[in-house]
């Protein structure tokens, strides 16, 4: 059998969204069930995504559930652990982020003395914001029922930062602090800035993305086949942005080609799905906005399936046992 990787990067509500296009086209086009992957890295909203496909819960149904279409009976189970409705969160404003910041610690500084090697700017920098003024376990009623739940029997790696050093944790991995499923999900959607950090086990922890919006380069050792990413934050060029969100996209794109470039090294095949310029123009400039998402589901499945279906892709799926 085929060793998997999926990558479920960050993006907030909208990237939640395209998760679910992308995910149902490979469902539905190539007959891949995203429910058996080897293992599954979520950083931010992947890792929703991903506790998600780990209870059970089919790619198809998550995009029928958010554009309001029929649910089977597995998709039912969606519904209770999720409700009826997207949560509808208040507006990212930059404006959050230009509060008083706080001065790095002594465990940041140590860290950036000595291991510069793995010191992060970024992430030091947005571990070190103003806390958000948003309780994410208030604001995101699934993280509820997930408290009910155990971590998976398959591996799911969870993506957070530790804010005292801007350190990222990997919950789930071996090695990695035993924490609840629904505390980890909830430390690694803490966006810095907009929710208030998550504190566990006497520790601080916000948003995985904060280190890499994919985190993908942390499957180099797991001799795996082939690693799918679904990068909902990056964008179609490289170009040097003129605004916030397009700094956002800017730096994401970066960061995942070069994780990307770092597996290829280590010998693992890649398969990479990022928004074109249509999937960004309906995702728009507020990741925590629902109100296109079912244009974006949409648009992710119809661009998510013609990518696949290029030569040089289809061809690498079909080496492993995709049937199209």
């Amino acid at each position: 059998m085929k060793r998997i990787g999926l990558v479920l990067g960050a993006g907030g509500v909208v990237g939640q969204a395209y998760h679910a296009g992308v995910l149902a086209a490979l469902e539905h086009d190539w007959g891949w069930d995203a429910r058996g992957a080897d293992v599954i890295v979520g950083t931010s909203a992947g890792s929703i995504t991903g506790s998600l496909l780990r209870a059970g819960i089919p790619a198809t149904e998550l995009a029928a559930w958010t554009v309001k279409a029929p649910l089977s009976r597995q998709g039912r189970r969606l519904r209770r652990i999720l409700g009826t409705e997207i949560p509808q969160l208040e507006p990212f404003r930059a404006a959050n982020l230009l509060r008083p910041p706080s001065l790095p610690g002594r465990d940041m500084l140590t860290r950036a003395v000595i291991r510069p090697w793995r010191f992060r700017p970024v992430a030091a920098a947005l571990s070190l914001l103003a806390p958000g003024r948003l309780d994410i376990l208030e604001q995101l009623a699934a993280l509820r029922e997930v408290e009910r739940r155990a971590w998976p029997e398959r591996d799911l790696w969870v993506c957070a930062v530790r804010r005292r050093d801007g350190r990222r944790v990997v919950f789930g991995r071996p090695g990695s602090p035993a924490v609840p499923l629904h505390l980890a999900i909830a430390a690694s959607c803490a966006v810095p800035g907009y929710f208030a950090p998550v504190p566990i086990g006497g520790d601080a922890y916000l948003d995985g993305g904060a280190h890499s919006p994919t985190n993908a380069a942390i499957l180099r050792a797991r001799s795996l086949d082939l690693v799918i990413v679904i990068s909902p934050m990056s964008g179609p060029s490289p170009r040097l942005p003129t605004n916030l969100t397009g700094g956002v996209r800017w730096h994401a794109t970066r960061m995942v080609r070069r994780e990307v470039a770092a597996l290829r090294a280590a010998g693992t095949p890649v398969v990479v799905f990022r928004p074109g310029p249509d999937e960004n123009e309906a995702m728009g400039n507020d990741f925590m906005s629902r109100e296109r998402v079912n244009t974006i589901v949409q648009r992710a499945f119809v661009a998510a399936g013609a990518y696949a279906a290029r030569s040089d892709v289809g061809q690498r799926l079909a080496a492993l046992g995709f049937a199209r």
